[in-house]
């Protein structure tokens, strides 16, 4: 009996270690001044503490500088580098004045190695100085909707007017990753890029810790300056399910993350309840070459859940019977999708088929086909 209760409580602790513990926003416990955890596809904030709070983003400034840059011009244009890019303070690959390298080889700079003198190149490429690079920046903060955020500089050095909060971060990460190149630079583990034409080469290392101690990383960017405090943006993918971490002025941000990242993946759940098409119904057709069409969801009714969320079921907002002719992909109604009593999502529904309009042969006929359709 002994034997056997002994082999059950290790079987229980062994159970424990694999199997994550469903646990509530309030049981988190963190370092960070501020930090929120958002579901990338939909924006749903998860968790937050003091998430629209402004405050100084450091490093994690070269999000937007990516992101500006990737948008701006080819990734292969060769970039001449001004000596003004040169000789930046913090974080660097120590460019040569006049050295060429190409936008894509300095965005590599720019988020795994941090490089303050790359981002300051980048600036001077797209739009000739620092200054005009910055108001790009606020620019495409603004058409992102983040009221909280205000750019000076590229590369995140302290200054007054340089802030965030945590939940723009998020958004803007969010915004970040939809571009498959910026997702592909900013979850690489290393890279090499030329130094100074035939020198040699530079071996650039990714600064993102989470991407060899966290499952299912992919990145994004860290931060720090002495007035900021350490700052991280995370993102992790599981099962269909993104989420973005962040976190500023966060003395224990690894566990942070990883803490948030844990909550979120052990209680929510991306549900794609009916993918593109998979919605299908019949709906009857008068005046025309058929007497019925097939109609389909044009969009995924999905949705992030909490694990325990209820049943799932379907409304649907469709005319008592469609006139000829109709064209393949006319939208013709919609289907809303309910949880819990809930409207999670919808989608138009459109026709699968052309169907042509015929004139009845006389009114008996048309009144007749009329009723029987009903």
């Amino acid at each position: 009996m002994k034997r056997l209760l002994s082999f059950l409580l290790i079987l229980t602790s062994l159970v424990s270690l694999l199997v994550p513990l469903c646990f509530s926003a309030s049981a988190i416990s963190l370092s960070a001044k501020s930090a929120i955890l958002l579901d990338a596809a939909e924006g749903q904030v998860l968790y937050q503490k003091n998430a629209f709070v402004k405050l100084p983003m450091a490093s994690t400034t070269k999000i937007m500088t990516a992101i500006v840059a990737i948008e701006s011009m080819p990734l292969s244009t060769e970039i001449e580098i001004s000596p003004d890019a040169t000789g930046i303070e913090g974080s660097s690959i120590y460019l040569y004045p006049n050295e060429k390298l190409t936008m894509e080889s300095l965005i590599y700079a720019l988020l795994l190695e941090s490089a303050n003198d790359a981002a300051t190149a980048i600036a001077i490429a797209v739009s000739g100085n620092v200054k005009d690079f910055a108001q790009k920046m606020n620019q495409k903060a603004t058409e992102l909707g983040l009221t909280g955020t205000h750019f000076e500089n590229p590369h995140g050095l302290d200054d007054e007017e340089h802030y965030t909060t945590a939940y723009d971060l998020a958004r803007l990460a969010a915004y970040a990753l939809s571009n498959d190149t910026f997702l592909n630079i900013c979850s690489a583990y290393k890279k090499t890029i030329p130094l100074n034409g035939d020198d040699g080469v530079r071996v650039l290392v990714n600064h993102n810790k989470l991407l060899h101690m966290y499952e299912g990383t992919i990145g994004v960017k860290t931060g720090f300056t002495k007035k900021s405090g350490r700052c991280l943006v995370s993102a992790a993918k599981r099962n269909g399910l993104t989420l973005i971490a962040v976190t500023l002025n966060a003395p224990d941000d690894w566990n942070d993350h990883k803490v948030m990242l844990d909550f979120g993946f052990a209680n929510y759940e991306h549900l794609v309840a009916k993918d593109v098409g998979e919605y299908e119904i019949s709906l009857p057709v008068v005046g025309g070459t058929s007497a019925s069409l097939k109609v389909k969801n044009s969009t995924a009714l999905a949705k992030t859940l909490n694990q325990d969320h209820g049943e799932i079921t379907y409304l649907t907002e469709v005319p008592r019977f469609l006139y000829a002719p109709i064209k393949k992909g006319d939208t013709v109604g919609t289907v809303v999708c309910m949880c819990d009593g809930h409207v999670i999502a919808s989608s138009d529904l459109i026709a699968t088929e052309d169907i042509s309009g015929s004139k009845p042969k006389n009114l008996w006929a048309w009144l007749t086909s009329l009723f029987r359709r009903k």
